[in-house]
């Protein structure tokens, strides 16, 4: 809460009173402190540097930030409403470390007041004892809770973050011959932009602190901390006064929100280096991450590159190594996607240390020649908040509209394809056309190619669907009013297929095509196939011709879907329907697709249903 006062007398009537309650709330934190000191060390974060206050986590009946900086403490003057100012809607807080004479600035401080709504009666003064156990418990509690709502609010258990130093060092995990790696002395500057909206404490500040810690200083220009308009009270003068001490760091604050498409370009535009590295928010770095990037961008002006991306496991903070080589990819749903290739490092050892062509980027990190990237149109400002940009750049209810802004201007006749597998995007579009003209006339002004060249010479390993009539849609069973349904979550490798409730969405579409095969959902990598009589899912060849255990032909008169080699038909069996004839075989008494003797009962008779047939597209 801010004060903004007109009269003199109640301003500083207003002002002792804050006064107060900050001393109140120092000693209440003294106490908490002296009584706790000894019993868990672990739960203590690192504060901003030269501060004798860290940044409590609880829930405080009321929350007070008072910043003496404000001009109107001083002035007495009515402010204009932060909205007013017009100058590329930015705030910029300038970095002090370094200089011979930094400016003196009066304090901002956090005031947390327990207990404002509680019961004011004075209780008997407890010992010593019962109030170090009584906090104690408090804490433990407080701290459980906190761990449920931190994991609901980032998608991270926070608690777990704030434990761990802002400073910590990596595993080291690459291969070996990447740490003897020589790179040119004379590589580019580069600016680090890092946007975030309403971020963790922790992992923002772990994010600036690894790259300031990791980039050598004669390479990194500076770091851009970019606000998307948060509205978290830790980051906003908390935050401007923590980075003030930080040399080579800059935050700028966006008084609109732009999304990260939005939020990069503005960093973009304001960056100084020669290089641009975009970062999300929750990055952590190895000794020795920006030269190669630097050197692939070096040789090659017109490259866009990304390093590997190793994960952090969400609720223990552990660090997982990648299994590489991996390249980014996406499906006709336009879902992003890693895919590990480690038959390419059996062919050839040295591609341990060889970059690889991808045919998409993870927006987490990407590096880019700043006079490239604004030449090619940056980022779609028409892209709405967060999600998807990584892909815009690659190929060149929110996230749907972004996938209708990237089909309709790069994707040309293909965009059938898409929309025939999101059902939701087809139908936004249907009621709300994307203005997309600028795009289109940048991708004419740069001589962009169609997207068939983009699929026979970056992307070849994408299937292209057929999408006949009759034969690709839902596959729709009459005996159960359901529909084929392979679960997500099961993977790239295959497994047993089954029968749900048809979802409508496009995520069941599957194409029966020229080659007589059965191709599943939005990548079309895998296949029906029979493992004895159980129907699964398999990686699809990637050579021709097809195994015949693969084909199968459709009847479309009788509606049964025939597997060539055994000439069985494909039945829904249901859960214990099937006893199972030998330990080998696989377990069929959960129920699922199977293949049986052909007859005329409905749990074998299947059509395909196609849910849009987009006119035009």
């Amino acid at each position: 809460m801010r004060l903004w006062g007109r009269a003199t007398a109640v301003r500083r009537r207003m002002l002792c009173l804050w006064l107060l309650l900050l001393g109140f709330a120092l000693v209440t934190l003294a106490l908490s402190d002296f009584f706790n000191r000894d019993w868990d060390h672990s739960y203590q974060k690192p504060g901003p540097p030269g501060r004798p206050l860290q940044r409590i986590h609880s829930a405080p009946d009321l929350e007070v930030i008072v910043d003496s900086r404000d001009p109107a403490l001083e002035l007495g003057v009515d402010l204009a409403p932060l909205k007013s100012l017009q100058e590329d809607q930015l705030l910029f807080v300038p970095s002090t470390q370094g200089t011979k004479n930094p400016p003196q600035k009066k304090g901002s401080y956090k005031v947390l007041l327990p207990g404002a709504n509680k019961d004011t009666r004075d209780p008997a003064p407890p010992t010593h004892g019962e109030m170090g156990k009584a906090v104690r418990l408090h804490l433990e509690g407080m701290e459980r809770d906190m761990e449920i709502s931190a994991v609901q609010k980032y998608g991270f258990n926070e608690v777990v973050s704030e434990r761990i130093s802002l400073h910590r060092r990596l595993p080291e995990a690459r291969h070996p011959e990447c740490l003897g790696e020589q790179y040119s002395e004379s590589l580019p500057s580069a600016t680090v932009v890092i946007c975030f909206h309403d971020e963790a404490w922790s992992t923002l500040l772990r994010t600036v602190h690894s790259v300031l810690d990791t980039a050598p200083k004669q390479y990194l220009q500076e770091v851009l901390l970019v606000d998307d308009l948060s509205q978290h009270g830790h980051l906003k003068s908390v935050l401007s006064e923590y980075v003030s001490h930080l040399d080579r760091v800059r935050l700028i604050r966006s008084t609109r929100r732009l999304g990260v498409g939005g939020c990069r370009a503005l960093g973009a535009a304001r960056a100084a280096g020669e290089v641009l590295v975009f970062m999300d928010s929750h990055c952590e770095c190895q000794k020795g991450w920006l030269e190669p990037l630097l050197e692939r961008v070096a040789q090659d002006r017109t490259r866009v590159v990304s390093p590997i991306m190793d994960v952090i496991d969400w609720q223990t903070f552990q660090y997982n190594a990648t299994q590489w080589p991996v390249r980014g990819v996406f499906d006709w749903r336009l879902d992003f996607y890693w895919e590990s290739s480690p038959q390419l490092q059996d062919k050839d050892p040295d591609s341990a240390v060889q970059p690889v062509r991808s045919p998409a980027l993870g927006g987490g990190v990407v590096a880019v020649d700043r006079h490239f990237f604004q030449s090619v149109g940056a980022y779609d400002p028409g892209m709405l908040l967060w999600g998807e940009e990584q892909i815009e750049l690659s190929i060149r209810e929110l996230l749907q509209r972004n996938k209708i802004r990237i089909a309709d201007t790069w994707m040309d006749a293909y965009r059938k394809i898409f929309y025939r597998r999101d059902t939701l995007a087809h139908f936004i579009r249907q009621s709300e056309s994307p203005n997309i003209t600028e795009r289109l006339r940048l991708k004419r002004n740069l001589g962009c190619r169609n997207f068939h060249w983009y699929l026979t010479t970056v992307y070849p390993q994408l299937y292209i669907p057929q999408d006949r009539p009759a034969l690709s849609g839902e596959l729709y069973n009459v005996g159960t009013g359901s529909c084929a349904d392979y679960p997500r979550g099961q993977g790239l490798q295959g497994g047993a297929m089954n029968v749900a409730s048809c979802s409508g969405t496009g995520s069941q579409h599957c194409d029966l095509n020229s080659e007589f095969e059965v191709r599943w959902g939005p990548m079309g990598a895998l296949c029906l196939d029979a493992k004895g009589e159980r129907v699964v899912l398999s990686p699809c060849p990637t050579h021709r011709p097809t195994n015949s255990r693969l084909q199968w032909k459709f009847i479309k008169l009788s509606g049964q879907l025939v597997h060539q080699q055994s000439q069985l038909c494909l039945e829904v069996v249901k859960e214990g329907g099937l006893p199972q004839s030998s330990p080998s075989e696989v377990n069929t008494n959960t129920g699922g697709l199977f293949l049986r003797p052909c007859t005329h009962h409905p749990r074998q008779q299947w059509h395909f249903e196609q849910l849009v047939a987009p006119k035009g597209a």
